[in-house]
């Protein structure tokens, strides 16, 4: 199977070292991973902000880059749910939803039968962790099922993967699926509503007692991030992926990281 990685843009530019960790668990997982270099947005800031006409090139380019490979997996609930719901509407056609359809969030590939984790070393951490449910991969991919529906319980594929770590206890939120309050364009045409919403999903992942608070997408963590730096509140942000890592895998060198030769222990 020819698996490749899509980054998106702000891990690319903002959060490397998920891209890094994202890499490193599907190496272990024993994947043989590609990562085209030509490859670009995939469209959802102009989405966000109605300029649809605008992401459809990308969506084009998206499919030249992407459309060989037999699994294109990305560590983003919101760029998996661009892909597979928006891309076979702005270019229509096969290949549109054939690429579409063989997109994957990182999550949803791992818990998969595909996916390989029974050659993930196992691990431990302990810490107490909060899930946040990110909206694209909840309402868009159903990786899970939101509160406002009635339908029975999905599995939500982060979850799993995060239960089986040895040390590691998911804290139960009063309101497990509410939006953080990013929404790309969003967080910035009404800012105050978004902070207003971060801090009341900050709230109650200190409410339940979380030290680290995880999601499949680095955007809402990066929002969340900033409100509690700025108001001191002791919350780290990691990418389920970065837990896997942290948990799972050695170490990583400075090489590889750009950063410090050590990685996250899990028992801070």
């Amino acid at each position: 199977m020819r698996l490749a990685l899509m980054i998106p843009c702000y891990i690319d530019q903002l959060k490397p070292e998920v891209g890094l960790a994202t890499l490193r668990v599907l190496e272990a997982c024993g994947h043989e991973v590609v990562f085209p270099e030509a490859q670009t947005c995939c469209g959802q800031p102009f989405l966000t902000a109605g300029e649809v006409e605008r992401a459809k090139p990308l969506g084009a380019h998206y499919i030249d880059v992407f459309e060989s490979f037999d699994r294109v997996v990305t560590p983003s609930g919101s760029c998996a749910a661009t892909i597979r719901r928006q891309l076979p509407a702005w270019v229509p056609g096969s290949a549109a939803e054939q690429t579409a359809g063989r997109t994957l969030e990182f999550c949803e590939f791992l818990a998969s039968a595909e996916g390989g984790t029974n050659a993930l070393p196992t691990g431990r951490f302990d810490r107490r962790v909060g899930l946040h449910a990110s909206c694209h991969a909840l309402r868009e991919l159903g990786l899970g099922t939101p509160s406002e529906t009635r339908d029975e319980p999905a599995t939500d594929p982060a979850a799993t993967l995060l239960s089986q770590i040895e040390g590691l206890e998911l804290v139960d939120l009063l309101r497990r699926d509410e939006c953080c309050g990013f929404g790309g364009v969003f967080s910035v045409a009404e800012e105050a509503v978004s902070c207003r919403m971060g801090l009341d999903r900050l709230a109650d992942h200190q409410g339940a007692g979380a030290a680290v608070i995880a999601s499949t997408d680095s955007s809402c963590l990066m929002h969340l991030e900033g409100l509690a730096t700025k108001r001191g509140m002791p919350l780290e942000m990691m990418h389920v992926a970065e837990v896997l890592e942290a948990a799972c895998l050695p170490p990583r060198t400075r090489n590889e990281s750009g950063k410090t030769g050590e990685a996250r222990d899990g028992t801070r």
